[in-house]
């Protein structure tokens, strides 16, 4: 008897899964083993998930970190890169700086002489402008281009052909494709 009560006392009396039949099926110890065998490795998943997620969170911390830095990279480039720009550009104007300054600084000069010291500047205005890529456009004979030329006016002249440039007002300039400032320009027929 006393086995018959050790039998009872260590089992459990569940319903069957298939509902409200009355039918009672045993559950021995062997079934609370598994349970906490499956609890045991449901938390073991969860600790590895964790782990895995933890992982996951500190790569996209160190991607954030790097994008943050790979930015502030390329804007002190970027900078580094226009201001080398001008400084060049800067560097490549300063001696016609100097020679203008000179030249009025000439008390005892003829016209003839400043205008060959003017004359001797353009060229060396010139001679920078090729050197740093600038072209001149907009000359007296060239056909109209809209994307390089300003029409200020326009007149009828037969002895030009039609959407032809008369007479520049302001020479324009480009560098590279790019319009600098436009010609501004009389326009015939």
């Amino acid at each position: 008897m006393e086995k018959d009560q050790e039998t009872n006392q260590s089992e459990e009396v569940l319903p069957s899964e298939k509902g409200d039949d009355a039918e009672f099926k045993t559950e021995t110890p062997s079934g609370k083993e598994k349970k906490k065998k499956k609890g045991a490795e449901e938390k073991e998943a969860l600790e590895k998930l964790q782990a895995e997620f933890e992982e996951h969170k500190q790569q996209h911390l160190r991607v954030l970190a790097e994008y943050d830095n790979f930015r502030k990279r390329s804007l002190n480039e970027k900078n580094a890169i226009y201001h080398n720009a001008v400084s060049d550009t800067v560097q490549a104007i300063l001696p016609i700086a100097d020679n203008i300054e000179r030249a009025l600084n000439q008390e005892n000069a003829s016209g003839e002489d400043m205008r060959k010291g003017v004359e001797m500047i353009e060229n060396q205005i010139k001679a920078v402008f090729e050197k740093l890529g600038i072209a001149e456009v907009g000359a007296v004979g060239e056909p109209f281009d809209p994307a390089l030329h300003n029409a200020v006016s326009h007149i009828e002249d037969e002895s030009l052909e039609e959407n032809v440039i008369s007479a520049v007002f302001q020479k324009g300039y480009t560098l590279g494709d790019k319009v600098v400032r436009h010609a501004m320009v009389q326009v015939a027929n």
